[in-house]
């Protein structure tokens, strides 16, 4: 006997499971609205969990020694999530803590006077604070340079991924295979779990990152888009927690470092920053050894004789912008087609904010929700960078 194909509707269908799209998703569902998300993989798996996860306050950006636009949009971004983390709003954050409450921007005395120019905008005098202790990376007679510190939170990006996909259970559908995708007649058609699908919408939402392309296309618009690549470095084994910055001679961190606990008492380093921006060329090898000699460089004392190596390629999937890094979060409207480009993860607040203003605009108002009994199960957890590579 065939399966019933499944048929849902809903005000607002939004596609792609990242950050973007399911803070997107919890903000509406908290406002009344009848919201749904789909995805044709695991959500989160692509570009979220590949985040570092600093909910950047401006200080990265303002390295040349002067506030750039990309620094003063990001600005009240640290006090927006922390009012989630302290369970104030939508979506409710207050269970799931933080890597680290600040992080730290270091220099060697080589560019030292550099860090003078952050306090000349009042934001980095609130943001920023020498330090007289370093933290026990660099807490060693043999470090010369200054420590300053960030008030910059850490995220745990995958419980982060986890508690959204929680709090927002029974409308998260994924993963699928998508057939077909028509604005015209607001219809998604689609096969999940050896079922087809249908999916009836007044407004559809997209938040697949470097998928908004081909999306934009089955809906006969141009993609608008571009990809920045990156080639990050893992490295485990016995090292300390850090969480910082390395100052260098460019406009961006020379060298970028967050860290996890991992099992066995090893700790995760997630290395990122000018390393991975210029490494996309390089073989893994290549670009490991890189990262041996930057450490050796700047931290000479890290013992690196036990640790663990391992690549990861990600893709920044923005709105085009001339191969340039854009200075701010990108919602384009298209009629009913709203596309999300959060450019960090630390925008996505603010870009849900700016499409719950759309919705509101386009006339759809919340109303009692339309799936009946329907609830789908919370979807598989997609593998973090360092569950997935290939470790040497």
């Amino acid at each position: 006997m065939p399966i019933e194909p499944l048929a849902l509707r809903g005000d607002v269908l939004i596609l792609g499971g990242g950050i973007a799209g399911l803070w997107a998703l919890a903000v509406l569902r908290d406002q009344g609205f009848d919201a749904w998300l789909l995805d044709t993989a695991l959500p989160g798996g692509v570009q979220t969990l590949a985040s570092q996860g600093i909910i950047h306050g401006g200080a990265k950006y303002a390295l040349t020694g002067h506030l750039t636009r990309s620094a003063r949009e990001i600005a009240a971004m640290p006090a927006i999530w922390r009012a989630r983390l302290a369970g104030k709003g939508a979506p409710d954050l207050s269970s799931l803590g933080l890597l680290a409450d600040h992080q730290y921007l270091w220099s060697t005395r080589q560019f030292g006077s550099r860090l003078t120019g952050f306090f000349a905008d009042k934001i980095m005098q609130d943001r920023m604070h020498r330090i007289d202790r370093p933290p026990e990376a660099l807490d060693t007679p043999a470090f010369d340079g200054q420590v300053y510190r960030l008030d910059e939170p850490v995220l745990d990006v995958p419980r982060l991924q986890q508690l959204l996909l929680r709090q927002t259970v029974g409308r998260v559908i994924a993963p699928l295979r998508l057939d077909a995708l028509d604005n015209t007649a607001r219809q998604l058609h689609g096969e999940w779990r050896g079922r087809m699908l249908r999916f009836d919408f007044e407004q559809v939402v997209l938040a697949a990152g470097k998928g908004n392309g081909a999306l934009r296309e089955m809906l006969g618009m141009a993609a608008k888009m571009q990809l920045r690549p990156l080639k990050m470095v893992m490295a485990r084994g016995p090292l300390p927690a850090l969480h910082a910055h390395c100052l260098g001679v460019s406009a961006n961190p020379r060298l970028t470092i967050t860290s996890y606990p991992l099992a066995d008492s090893e700790t995760l380093w997630y290395l990122g920053g000018q390393l991975a921006e210029e490494g996309i060329c390089l073989s893994d090898a290549a670009q490991i050894e890189n990262a041996r000699e930057a450490l050796a460089e700047l931290l000479p004392w890290i013992d690196q004789k036990a640790l663990r190596w391992a690549c990861w390629p990600v893709d920044r999937a923005e709105v085009a912008n001339q191969g340039c890094r854009p200075d701010h979060p990108t919602l384009l409207h298209d009629g009913d087609v709203h596309t999300l480009w959060p450019t960090k993860l630390a925008f996505a607040p603010l870009l849900a904010d700016h499409l719950l203003d759309a919705i509101r605009d386009a006339g759809i108002r919340p109303r009692a929700e339309t799936a009946g009994d329907f609830n789908a199960p919370l979807p598989a957890r997609a593998a973090t960078p360092w569950e997935s590579a290939t470790w040497n």
